[in-house]
């Protein structure tokens, strides 16, 4: 089975595509087979095959150095850059956790290392009954916090660092993702966050910056 990561952020619009296209280039340039797979993606429009796509997956099927179906790295996908489970609604659909799961397991078959991308936060519901956050506890990998780096990030982080560890997941580590080029006491909140999340920081990205990581953070 791959080696894979759950990349989740503490909201919408934190960098989790950057994060996690990043991370795959990373695996590949080591030399493994690795793949990108985003389960729920919303605001999608056409492609030239006519398929349903949006610029999330473009980027992690950019990144990835194995090829798949569409269907397995993104297996809903919906127009409306709405809540996925609201557009998910709107489109008539139920999305299955067990759909995902399978889906996912096909890739792991193909790669050495599947980095999985989530949607919105980590408790953003993906049905009626079930969360981003069942998918993670149903896939049972290793999860990667991306941090957007903003007024009441810490808060942010730290309620979803909870809900991770409540869930008996395991918090490989986190990234801190400078989003506001402005934000105030950049370096005092990161600290904060170092003193009080006890999963290794595994990047920091300054605004416009590039995402470092070494092997030895895996």
């Amino acid at each position: 089975m791959a080696q894979s990561y759950f990349v989740i952020g503490t909201d919408t619009n934190v960098g989790k595509t950057y994060v996690a296209s990043a991370l795959v280039q990373h695996f590949a340039a080591q030399g493994l087979k690795t793949i990108g797979m985003k389960p729920v993606a919303s605001g999608c429009e056409l492609n030239e095959k006519n398929e349903l796509i949006n610029e999330d997956v473009t980027a992690l099927i950019s990144a990835s150095n194995i090829n798949a179906d569409l269907g397995l790295i993104n297996p809903y996908r919906f127009v409306p850059a709405i809540a996925p489970h609201i557009a998910a609604e709107q489109a008539g659909v139920k999305i299955d956790l067990g759909v995902i799961q399978e889906a996912y397991t096909k890739l792991a078959r193909l790669a050495d290392v599947v980095v999985v991308e989530g949607a919105g936060g980590f408790c953003v519901p993906l049905n009626k009954a079930q969360t981003l956050a069942d998918l993670a506890v149903l896939l049972n990998i290793p999860v990667i916090l991306v941090v957007g780096m903003r007024l009441g990030c810490i808060n942010h982080a730290l309620l979803t660092v909870e809900a991770i560890q409540a869930r008996g997941l395991k918090l490989t580590g986190w990234i801190a993702n400078k989003i506001e080029p402005n934000f105030a006491m950049f370096d005092e909140n990161l600290s904060s966050l170092r003193q009080r999340v006890s999963a290794p920081c595994l990047s920091v990205v300054r605004w416009q910056g590039a995402l470092s990581i070494t092997a030895s953070n895996f």
